[in-house]
C-alpha cells in the first residue's frame, strides 16, 4: 500500500478510535497491531504525538496504583472536525472508485 495513503488512513482509524473513548496510547497500538501488523509502535506513537502537536487530540494523566501514570488521548473539537473530514473525504473516494469500476 502506498505509505501516504496509509498514513492517513491510520491517523482516521486513530481517530475515530479515540473518538468513541479516551484510550491510552498503548490500548489504542493493540487495537491497531490487529488490523495493521506490519506497522511498527513508533510509527503509532510518532502519528499521536503529531496529532496533539497539532491540537487534534488533548492529554491527561491517570494514576494506575503500579508503576508509572498512564497518557489517555481524548478528542478536541479541532480533532472532531479533522474526523469528520476524513471521513467525508474516505466517503467521496469510495463513491468515485465504485462509479469507475475500481
Amino acid at each position: 500500500m502506498n505509505p501516504q495513503m496509509k498514513k492517513g488512513f491510520l491517523e482516521m482509524c486513530i481517530l475515530k478510535l479515540i473518538s468513541k473513548e479516551d484510550m491510552y496510547g498503548y490500548d489504542i497500538l493493540k487495537v491497531m497491531n490487529q488490523y495493521f501488523p506490519e506497522i511498527n509502535e513508533s510509527a503509532f506513537y510518532a502519528i499521536l504525538r503529531r496529532i496533539h502537536k497539532a491540537g487534534v487530540t488533548e492529554v491527561y494523566y491517570v494514576e494506575t496504583g503500579i508503576g508509572p501514570k498512564r497518557k489517555y488521548y481524548k478528542l478536541t473539537d479541532i480533532g472532531y472536525n479533522q474526523l469528520e473530514q476524513y471521513v467525508s473525504d474516505w466517503q467521496k473516494l469510495n463513491h468515485i472508485s465504485r462509479e469507475i469500476g475500481i
